[in-house]
């Protein structure tokens, strides 16, 4: 355990002294290996150093469910403790797989125990792992991602991580360390003393008897007869002022409405009308006095004679339109039925009137791109008379340059052939040859010939070119490598964007087809006439994009532009579906209104 224990506590030191506002990861690592690389050996200090970059590279992921820890269930933990939970945090998600459960108890167990076992508690809740932790680390990563690396191996180590939980909250009271024996020190002895005579035992006074209580009177669990009289003649009452009150009302409508009294349809209808809305008085044959446990809502007179009053309006009010249907007065459906002919034309013209505004767009996008198209063909016919004029001038520059160095190669070779000419004609030294190979003898350390001297040098520019080719060679093959990654990421883009493209067409085609159902706004001549000029439009830039287009070789880089372009004229038309289904939304949700306040008014 303590070897353990070493390497977590040099991490731990190494992550207090990390600063991420100021200090580079990368740096700070070969900082920390340089400074421990005399003092650990190399297993030690590997260990150390994977602790360490991991838990740098992921500290975002830590730091969240180490402030969450903090928050809720540390708050009588030190702070001097985060980078503890950080390394524990970071072994347990991503290095538990890897060290083996076995190793990881080691690690844990070096560490205190109390700290550990709230913090695993906390970590390894699958409420917290399945909720809030997936969520956080899901903005920071895919959640896709997430969930298959890092969620699901730990809700599987779960059981082991509970049980490893139980038996360290059980150690400290099983493995209590025997505190140290102390010297002997010296016993004091009693002194031999007369052992005085026990004192006679003194007889227990008497207890004393307490009275008996009277019993409580049952009158005080009873209500008194008072209450209960007081109860019933306000019952009583009450009934009496409703039954007044309900005779009053029929005379009174009687009274309001003599010509309906002589039609015995109309008066049924009244009755059940008014019994509707009148609410029954249900007497009961035997008066029970007890309180019941739901008490029923109390009525009193000015909120019986209000709702009374708002009932006999209403039956007024039909009554009187009962009479003006009677006396051949109209109805309201021929006005709502004109009322939605004209709101569905009104509706059909503003669907015409965007679908033309978005063809107008659409026209117009369409011009601009061939407006671009026959810019760019005239840029590019420039740029090729450019070149050609450019090509001419260098050819021109290489030949009279070509010339000079014909000429000056000739003025070199007559006077090489004239210095020639005069060695020949001086006379020759008669003596013994420097021997090339023969050492010079001076004592001096690395001594050697010349030809040794030039064969080593011969060998060690050969060794330099070998190493310059190896390393052209590398970033020949990096360059290659990273081109067909580019090449890899644009297929997998324009894979996406077609994909995207098709999403989109189905959606816009199943928007299309509710749209249908409103008012198809094609059958428009201004539609018609603006579709048919985009197609014309349309079919004249493929045209030109088919002949300018030639197989010619471009950089991943330029080969990335058309599809940005692309992705961006995708988005514009994208906005444009948007606000016009938003449009066609709040058109369809006032029109549902405005029908459903006729209905109400009809009714």
């Amino acid at each position: 355990m303590t070897y353990y224990e070493k390497c977590i506590e040099i991490v731990i030191k190494q992550l207090d002294k990390f600063k991420p506002e100021k200090d580079n990861p990368e740096q700070f690592l070969e900082t920390v290996f340089t400074s421990l690389q005399q003092t650990l050996n190399p297993q030690k200090l590997g260990f150390v150093l994977e602790v360490l970059s991991g838990c740098l590279q992921y500290h975002k992921l830590l730091t969240i469910v180490v402030d969450a820890f903090y928050a809720r269930d540390g708050q009588l933990c030190l702070w001097s403790d985060y980078s503890l939970f950080e390394v524990i945090c970071y072994l347990a998600t991503f290095q538990i797989d890897e060290l083996g459960f076995q190793l990881f108890c080691s690690i844990i167990k070096s560490q205190p125990v109390g700290k550990i076992c709230k913090f695993l508690r906390f970590f390894f809740n699958p409420l917290n792992l399945c909720s809030w932790i997936r969520d956080e680390w899901s903005l920071i990563y895919e959640t896709a991602h997430v969930t298959e690396n890092w969620i699901d191996p730990l809700m599987r180590w779960q059981p082991e991580v509970q049980e490893l939980i139980k038996q360290l909250e059980g150690v400290p009271t099983d493995q209590i360390t025997p505190l140290k024996t102390k010297a002997k020190v010296t016993v004091p002895k009693e002194f031999n003393l007369t052992v005085p005579r026990p004192r006679a035992i003194t007889m227990p006074e008497p207890v004393p008897t307490m009275p008996k209580p009277r019993p409580v009177p049952q009158s005080t669990y009873q209500e008194p007869k008072e209450q209960k009289l007081l109860q019933m003649i306000k019952t009583y009452n009450r009934r009496t002022a409703e039954e007044l009150l309900l005779k009053a009302n029929m005379e009174e409508l009687r009274c309001a409405m003599p010509r309906l009294q002589r039609d015995p349809q109309v008066q049924d209808e009244k009755k059940q009308l008014w019994h509707q809305s009148v609410p029954r008085i249900h007497r009961t044959p035997n008066l029970t006095f007890y309180k019941p446990n739901n008490l029923p809502v109390k009525l009193n007179t000015a909120t019986i004679l209000r709702e009374g009053a708002l009932y006999q309006r209403q039956v007024e009010k039909e009554l009187q339109r009962v009479d003006k249907l009677v006396d051949g007065a109209g109805d309201f459906s021929e006005f709502l039925e004109w009322q939605k002919k004209m709101q569905a034309k009104d509706l059909e013209e503003q669907l015409a009137a965007g679908e033309c505004r978005r063809l107008q767009g659409k026209l117009s996008h369409e011009e601009a791109i061939l407006a671009r198209q026959n810019l760019m063909q005239e840029n590019k016919q420039k740029a090729d008379r450019q070149k050609e004029e450019e090509v001419i001038e260098e050819s021109r520059e290489l030949l009279q340059r070509s010339t000079k160095e014909a000429k000056e190669e000739q003025k070199r070779r007559c006077e090489l052939i004239a210095q020639l000419r005069a060695l020949e004609t001086q006379p020759t030294r008669k003596g013994k040859l420097v021997d090339l190979t023969q050492i010079p003898g001076y004592g001096l350390e690395g001594e050697m010939s010349v030809v040794e001297l030039r064969e080593r040098l011969a060998m060690l520019k050969e060794t330099q070119k070998r190493e310059q080719e190896e390393k052209r060679d590398q970033i020949i093959q990096g360059k290659r490598a990273k081109s067909q990654m580019i090449q890899n990421t644009v297929e997998q883009i324009s894979l996406c964007r077609a994909a995207m493209g098709r999403t989109a067409a189905l959606r816009w085609e199943e928007k299309k087809a509710q749209a249908t159902s409103l008012g198809t706004p094609c059958q428009d001549e201004r539609v018609l006439e603006l579709k048919r000029k985009m197609e014309e439009r349309a079919a004249e830039r493929r045209r030109q994009t088919r002949r300018q287009t030639a197989p010619q070789l471009v950089s991943p880089a330029r080969a990335l532009r058309p599809n940005l372009r692309a992705q961006e004229e995708m988005q514009h038309w994208l906005e444009l579906d948007q606000s016009r289904e938003r449009r066609l939304r709040a058109m369809q949700e006032a029109g549902r209104t405005c029908h459903a306040t006729h209905h109400l008014e009809a009714s």
